[in-house]
């Protein structure tokens, strides 16, 4: 949640009335043939959230692009109350999120939440931002309607927090998409342990621990993204989208899909392909923080690639300006997480912010005021300095066990009346790119779809072809899939070529 200020400077229930609401919304209700979002600018009198109405679309736009669209109190207090009526009325088919200038949502206010966690007395108003943040996450991750995130420009922290769990999340040439809390002393939080974990092989652990970034197609072909369409498709789509009779999922998906953008020929693909990939899931598959850097040294040295050799190197140069307590929090979190229910996550990070709060470790302090106040470019004073002087033991006490709703020391992530919690979410994945396991499955002969226990290469991508109504970078996926974690296994006694995985 705190990319906001790194960029700048380089639940409780909402406390907003009915009245209040319905004045703000009174004065701010448009339809989507208004100025479009990149070309507002703050204006004194405007709300932080703007809400717009067309046909059976309902659209929320984060209004504050000077700073980004971070995320505040006000902001949470106006956005609560309107989605959970967007939810519960017959009115709105669709909600759609997206934001103003150049971020979709670039975090939250780090300075402010630091500087109430500092005081005793306006700690709680720390721990309640966290609290309200993380209940309007889950919230829009289970909103029983479509739900379009456009993803445009800065998406970071609290604001993949927003966007991660959309049935639909729309990536353009202008996404920049981080989890970069671990540079200022925190953990990734607004449910990173449930989709950093969910994600192909170790790119989400990678992601997490380092903060690095993906931009534009590549946060699609990593999954953070359902689809990608050129930032100048996007007022059109909408459009389009609002005048839709009957809007149902497949009929949305279609639509999008109608919009997306081929890869052009020259068009550089994600960094993170071929022996590179393999390097990565290899070093980040360990469960500890030394393991990790144990392994990214061996590469740096040793490694066959000049290319993976370098990329060790910066890996392991990245990671040795972090917070090593927030290293090891991370990579607890990511690793427990993926056995849990988004809401079980989200409850886990909420302790884990409370920890964070009551100054368990002055990491957080000093990360904020090194990085963000003095924007220094050298490495926080962090405490412990080396990583060997943070105990395993001690993290999982301190950040994961003294903090519980159950020994009355964190609030309880409570979902509103109207969302059934024992309702299963649908897959955030269902409507992107094949992952590899599904991919694995049909190699394999366990996918439900696969008919066979044996299949080429051509008849792979005929069947997800298929799967996937010829959903653009399928093909690309596969392919890079295949190359990477397939063998070629002749028929004796047929001219084919069999697929058999790797183990």
């Amino acid at each position: 949640m705190y990319a906001r200020n790194v960029l700048l400077k380089k639940m409780s229930r909402p406390t907003a009335t009915a009245a209040q609401r319905t004045a703000v919304i009174g004065r701010h209700l448009m339809s989507t043939s208004a100025s479009s979002p990149s070309s507002r600018v703050d204006s004194p009198d405007e709300a932080p959230v703007l809400f717009e109405s067309s046909g059976h679309i309902r659209t929320y736009v984060l209004n504050r692009p000077k700073k980004l669209n971070a995320l505040n109190e006000p902001m949470l207090n106006l956005l609560r109350p309107q989605i959970e009526e967007w939810s519960q009325g017959d009115l709105a088919k669709v909600i759609v999120g997206r934001g103003v200038g150049r971020a979709f949502c670039a975090g939250g206010d780090v300075e402010s939440v630091v500087r109430y966690a500092s005081n005793p007395e306006t700690r709680h108003k720390a721990v309640d931002f966290f609290h309200r943040e993380f209940e309007m996450d889950y919230i829009l991750a289970a909103v029983p309607k479509p739900y379009v995130a456009v993803m445009e420009g800065i998406t970071m922290g609290g604001g993949v927090g927003l966007s991660i769990n959309a049935k639909f999340r729309i990536a353009t040439e202008k996404t920049v998409f981080a989890m970069p809390e671990t540079k200022i002393g925190y953990s990734p939080d607004v449910g990173a342990s449930y989709f950093l974990s969910r994600v192909d092989g170790e790119v989400g652990t990678y992601l997490g621990l380092t903060g690095a970034t993906l931009t534009g197609r590549a946060v699609f072909e990593h999954g953070f993204a359902t689809h990608f369409v050129e930032s100048r498709r996007i007022p059109a789509l909408l459009e389009r989208l609002a005048a839709l009779e009957d809007p149902t999922y497949e009929r949305i998906n279609e639509l999008i899909e109608e919009a997306r953008s081929e890869r052009e020929p020259n068009e550089p693909s994600t960094a993170i392909v071929g022996a590179k990939r393999e390097a990565l899931d290899s070093a980040f598959s360990h469960n500890t923080v030394e393991k990790i850097f144990t392994a990214l040294k061996e590469q740096s040295q040793d490694h066959k690639d000049e290319e993976v050799r370098q990329w060790a190197a910066n890996t392991l140069s990245e990671l040795g300006m972090r917070s090593p307590t927030s290293l090891k929090v991370a990579l607890a979190a990511i690793r427990r997480g993926k056995q849990m229910t988004l809401l079980d996550a989200l409850q886990m990070e909420m302790n884990i912010a409370t920890a964070f709060c009551n100054g368990v470790t002055p990491d957080f302090k000093t990360g904020v005021t090194a990085v963000i106040v003095d924007k220094i470019k050298e490495r926080p004073n962090w405490s412990p300095s080396r990583l060997e002087d943070v105990s395993d033991s001690d993290i999982l006490q301190t950040f994961f066990a003294t903090y519980t709703p159950e020994n009355g020391t964190a609030p309880q992530i409570t979902p509103p009346a109207f969302l059934n919690t024992a309702n299963r979410l649908m897959d955030p994945m269902h409507f992107a790119l094949p992952t590899e396991a599904e991919i694995r499955s049909m190699v394999d002969g366990s996918h439900k779809s696969s008919g066979a226990t044996e299949i080429t290469l051509d008849e792979l991508l005929a069947k997800f072809d298929s799967l996937r109504k010829g959903k653009a970078g399928v093909r690309e996926k596969i392919l890079e899939v295949v190359q990477r974690k397939c063998a070629f296994e002749a028929d004796k006694h047929m001219d084919k070529k069999w697929l058999k995985w790797k183990h």
